[in-house]
This record gives structure tokens, C-alpha cells and sequence, in this order.
């Protein structure tokens, strides 16, 4: 390892377990000298993400409620009060209600439409707005997108909304924050064998579909993944924001499966 992140310092929030893609991203951090901390929400995912931290040498967990106002302020006072300074947040969140992950996309509600939006999307800008005053030297926000923000992927529904306006977000957020030398970013993986994932109807044949056909024949690891992130928030990443980055096999750039599969 060339310790690409020695003496940085950041957030990692959104560890589920060790399967996570958040994790993924966390180990990548730690092999290359970051110095973490990470965020739960609630008690039941706090014991499966302390023995994760700890592995890392972590003692740093927050439990943090995206959609509470006083949670996450409490978040980024004890940051500031523990580091001063932050180099770099990654943000692994998102929600829908799993039963409206199948079916029609018509027949979402506007309750799990507002709910979807406001984790998924505007809980980024919020970090954003509360991040930003912890990196006086600059520094670099990452998210989690999925291809179903700019095609229709079947059973994504209400989330491929919810990624599109999150990566228009990136996009006014990389922008707003480009003066400061923040660098605001988010990563496309293709369909992963998540806890996140497996919520979205039709997951297995999902991840069939796009092994055999993805230009690589292969979906996203988690270490390609974490070493994405690892490069957008290095040094190496300086000139690297507002982009949408895909770790998908190549997936996305294909506008029919290949030939012996069609």
C-alpha cells in the first residue's frame, strides 16, 4: 500500500455490515492510513457496525438520524470537538419502503416519495452544509449513485428519482463548494449483493443479467469500489468533482446485451 491517505481524516456513513458497500470504501480508507470515523443509526445497527470500527481502530461511532436536525448537528460538533477538521465524508445512505420496490412506479406514494427523497438525496446537502466549515483546507464528499437514476431499471421506482436529484446535488454542490477546494463526487456501482440491494424486487436476476453481459463480464467489487474512493478523495483526486464515476463492469455504456444473450 502506498498510503495514499495518510493523515487524513473522515466520515464514513451508511456501514450495514461487512458486506456493505460503505464498508468496502472503509477498508480501502484504512489500508491507505485514514484515520475514521463512522455513523449508525439506532442501536441495533450500532453493535454491528462497533466490532467493524474496531477493526480498524476506530472508536469514533456517532449515532446519527439523517432526517433530525439536532442528530446531525450533535454529529459534526463531536467531529470538530475529537478531530478540529475533517478531509473527507462518504455518504452510503439511502431508504425507500422495500414494498414499493416492486410493481409500478405509478403507485408510489407521495408519503415514501418525500421519505425516499429527503434520506436519499437532501441528506447529502445537509452533511454537505455541516462538512464544509470542517475542511478549511479543502477536502472531498463522496456518494453512492446506481444507474437507475438515468434509465429505467425495473423495480427501482421511486429510488432512480431520488439517485437523478442526487446527482444533480452533486453536481450544484461541486459546484458551490469548488472555491473552497471541496471536491463533491459520487461513485455508480452496478447492481452489488448488498443488504441495500437485496430490498430491490428482482435483485438476483438482476445481478445475472448484468455479469453476463457488462463489456468486463463481471459486476463491481467492493475493493475496486473502495479503491475508487480512495482515488477521488487522494490527493490524486484534486482535479476530480462533479462527476458521476461508474464502477459497474462497464454496464452503462452498453445499449443492448451482447449478442448471445439478446
Amino acid at each position: 500500500m502506498a498510503d495514499l491517505m495518510k493523515g487524513k481524516r473522515g466520515l464514513v456513513m451508511g456501514v450495514a455490515n461487512d458486506r456493505s458497500i460503505a464498508w468496502g470504501i472503509a477498508s480501502a480508507m484504512h489500508a491507505e492510513g485514514a484515520e475514521l470515523a463512522f455513523s449508525y443509526q439506532g442501536e441495533a445497527f450500532g453493535k454491528r457496525v462497533q466490532p467493524l470500527a474496531a477493526s480498524v481502530g476506530s472508536d469514533l461511532l456517532l449515532d446519527v438520524d439523517v432526517t433530525n436536525e439536532a442528530s446531525l448537528d450533535a454529529c459534526f460538533a463531536e467531529l470538530g470537538r475529537r478531530w478540529g477538521s475533517l478531509d473527507f465524508v462518504i455518504h452510503a445512505i439511502a431508504y425507500s419502503d422495500k414494498t414499493e420496490l416492486t410493481g409500478r412506479f405509478i403507485n408510489t406514494t407521495k408519503g415514501n416519495f418525500l421519505n425516499s427523497l429527503n434520506i436519499s438525496c437532501f441528506s447529502f446537502i445537509d452533511i454537505a452544509r455541516r462538512a464544509e466549515p470542517l475542511m478549511p483546507n479543502g477536502g472531498s464528499l463522496v456518494t453512492l449513485t446506481f444507474q437507475g437514476s438515468n434509465r429505467v431499471s425495473p423495480n427501482y421506482n421511486v429510488m432512480g428519482v431520488a439517485k437523478a436529484a442526487l446527482e444533480s446535488a452533486t453536481r450544484y454542490l461541486a459546484n458551490d463548494l469548488g472555491p473552497q477546494k471541496i471536491r463533491v463526487n459520487a461513485i455508480s456501482p452496478g447492481p452489488m449483493k448488498t443488504l441495500a440491494g437485496s430490498a430491490i424486487g428482482g435483485a438476483r436476476a438482476t445481478f445475472r443479467h448484468t455479469e453476463e453481459n457488462a463489456p468486463l463480464r463481471a459486476n463491481a467489487t467492493l475493493e475496486a469500489i473502495g479503491g475508487t474512493a480512495v482515488w477521488l478523495c487522494s490527493d490524486y483526486g484534486a482535479c476530480t468533482t462533479g462527476e458521476i464515476v461508474h464502477v459497474d463492469g462497464g454496464y452503462h455504456a452498453l445499449g443492448f446485451p451482447q449478442a448471445e444473450n439478446l
